[in-house]
């Protein structure tokens, strides 16, 4: 949600731009660009000029209406330090005024912008307040409350300056080596409540970049000569491969000196202790987010999940051995012996991922186990025994509402697991250990690739549990050898794209759909059902087939869309049933079958066929089909697919 990207380069003191060809205002526009998929409600800029002045400009609707609104502001955008900022909306309608950056102006005439990613709990008090002290508010956000915040604390007598316990504060600026924008930017998070990654910039000092988090993610490139600061490592590997991850509670001070080169960067605490920062490869390179032809993102990355998966299993399924190797897990490998209990939670789609890792660990591992939604677990006073494993799900390693259940969950004694995609996330170093997705980055809001990879991650754990406490090796291997062909299989079924696309043309302008399938195959018709909502904005419903019978049965009429998945397995012949109830009552049957049922054919109005593997394993294949055909429906009936309206991808705040 939202996108933040903000830069300092050669020429920040007011001359000629440097550090990456045209200066600050490219960098962020291409930033903006990269991560719209994270919020494109709105969005907006602001560049400290070559004349010292702040320069701010805001559009409403996607970065194209930006860019087209700088143009018009021609020089006066020109500077080598900025930040920009791309919007979904959470706190105020969307208008230019609630736009980023938002502004606070200080006693001494100081003007502070500031790009804001998360959500200030405690807004309304602090708003009220600083009404009080003068400040006069134009926007319906809880960001522009922090701006000016920022500007207040800024604008207080230099002799009431923080020393704090790190010997920084006032005596470092009096030597010219502190920032007064950096401490007010600390004396301000010091009162706020909540979520927070934030940058700020201050026209009374041109050479300065600050930036915060908690909660929310913050990166900083390293480039040469410049500093590229961003939510999110797409805005940032076009100019360098290399970043810091900032740490819950960390600030930074990004600054070019006197001599006219950037200074190291230097990290300190809310009470102002130097803090250590480590400085690593970023895990994607340009290519992996770049279109490659295709004319949607997802569409690219259903049609990458053969070689993902590939990816994601290599190293891990050992079929000489017959064995699951989660080198993440090693150091666990005892108490996961002795669980107990495995609780999986996520939200959306992680939290359907989940859910088929309820099923897969109670089938292979015989342990109890339960998926919930995580914005539900935190809130509903949640028994925590002891033996209890935590699985937090989460394609981006930071959805707000896991990461407080993960907390919540920790807090109670659970040993915690997760199985992330984003290396380094906030979720990845709050587990006690985890198993990485390496599906590389998903860029469509819909998410197709990072769900295989969750599913698969949760077979392997599955597996590896199961083996540990009932398993054979004989069925261990069986597993193996099936597991290992899966991304052959899903090959073979992105193939099936364009019959897809033709049955779904027969059925798009219909409003209203259902989604059925049993045992494993039930979370699958969740996620079918959502892709479906999510991007076409079709009402469609996913249910277990038996459910339907008992009151979803009323909706059914002449040419309602019912996708069933009807592959062969222990309750085949109930689904055959359920079929022939909707077949009776008009519905229009869509069904993903296992290769060789010809049977199926004749209650089937369109058949998608997926290769015959055990049960536990379907869900790989089962769910290829279902994302084809919410793919195809959205471009049948006009929509963005990569944008779709309301969502954006990484859920920060609550």
């Amino acid at each position: 949600m939202c996108g933040i990207v903000a830069y300092i380069g050669l020429g920040a003191s007011g001359g000629a731009s440097g550090g990456t060809s045209g200066g600050a205002l490219p960098v962020l526009l291409e930033g903006l660009k990269r991560l719209e998929y994270r919020g494109y409600d709105s969005a907006g800029v602001a560049v400290i000029g070559s004349d010292g002045r702040l320069n701010t400009c805001k559009a409403v609707g996607r970065v194209s209406v930006l860019e087209a609104a700088v143009a018009r502001q021609g020089e006066a955008m020109a500077g080598s330090l900025g930040v920009a900022h791309t919007r979904w909306a959470t706190h105020g309608k969307v208008t230019e005024a609630n736009a980023h950056p938002h502004v606070g102006q200080a006693a001494d005439g100081a003007t502070i912008a500031l790009v804001h990613n998360g959500t200030i709990e405690n807004y309304a008090a602090l708003r009220t307040l600083l009404e009080k002290k003068g400040h006069v508010f134009t926007s319906e956000t809880d960001t522009e409350v922090l701006a000016k915040l920022i500007a207040e604390m800024y604008g207080r007598d230099l002799r009431q300056r923080d020393l704090g316990p790190g010997g920084g504060g006032a005596s470092d600026e009096r030597r010219g080596t502190g920032s007064r924008l950096e401490r007010a930017l600390r004396l301000a998070l010091r009162e706020v409540t909540g979520a927070y990654a934030v940058a700020a910039v201050c026209d009374a000092e041109p050479t300065t970049l600050v930036a915060a988090r908690k909660g929310s993610p913050l990166i900083v490139g390293v480039a040469d000569g410049a500093y590229v600061v961003a939510s999110d490592g797409s805005a940032i590997v076009s100019h360098t491969s290399r970043a810091v991850t900032l740490e819950d509670g960390q600030v930074v001070r990004l600054r070019v000196g006197t001599n006219g080169k950037v200074e190291p960067l230097h990290t300190t605490d809310l009470d102002n202790v130097a803090t250590s920062h480590e400085v690593s490869d970023l895990e994607f390179e340009l290519e992996q987010i770049e279109l490659g032809g295709y004319p949607h993102y997802m569409l690219k990355e259903i049609m990458e999940q053969p070689e993902t998966l590939r990816t994601c299993l290599r190293g891990r399924v050992d079929t000489r051995d017959g064995r699951i190797v989660l080198g993440g897990l090693n150091a666990l490998s005892r108490e996961l012996v002795r669980a107990k209990r495995f609780v999986f939670t996520g939200q959306g789609t992680a939290y359907h991922a989940g859910l088929i890792g309820e099923y897969l660990m109670e089938d292979l591992a015989k342990l109890p186990s339960r998926a919930t939604y995580a914005s539900e677990f935190r809130y509903r006073n949640p028994l925590i025994e002891d033996g209890t494993v935590i699985v937090a799900v989460s394609q981006s390693g930071e959805t707000a509402d896991t990461m407080a259940a993960l907390e919540e969950a920790k807090d109670r004694g659970a040993l915690a697991l997760g199985a992330v995609n984003v290396v380094g996330s906030t979720m990845s170093r709050e587990t006690d250990a985890g198993v990485y997705l390496r599906v590389g980055p998903e860029i469509g809001v819909a998410s197709t690739k990072a769900f295989v990879g969750q599913v698969a991650v949760l077979t392997m754990l599955s597996l590896f549990m199961g083996k540990r406490r009932v398993m054979s090796q004989a069925d261990m291997q069986m597993y193996l050898e099936h597991l290992d062909r899966i991304p052959e299989h899903v090959a073979s079924l992105v193939q099936q794209s364009e019959h897809i696309k033709d049955k779904t043309a027969e059925v798009v302008d219909r409003d209203n759909w259902l989604f059925l399938g049993r045992g494993y195959n039930y979370p699958v018709a969740l996620e079918g059902a959502l892709k479906l909502k999510e991007i076409s904005y079709i009402h469609a419903e996913g249910m277990p087939a038996a459910e339907m019978k008992h009151g979803p049965i009323a909706l059914i009429d002449e040419g309602m869309p019912v996708v069933f998945i009807a592959t062969r397995g222990s309750q085949y012949d109930k689904v055959m049933s359920n079929i022939e109830e909707v077949r009776a009552r008009g519905g229009r049957i869509l069904a993903v079958a296992t290769e060789g049922d010809t049977d199926i054919d004749r209650y089937s109005d369109a058949v998608f066929r997926v290769p015959d593997v055990p049960e536990a394993l379907q869900p790989l294949l089962t769910v290829v089909p279902l994302q084809l055909l919410s793919y195809h429906a959205a471009v049948l009936r006009g929509h963005d697919v990569d944008k779709p309206r309301n969502l954006a991808k990484s859920v920060t705040v609550e």
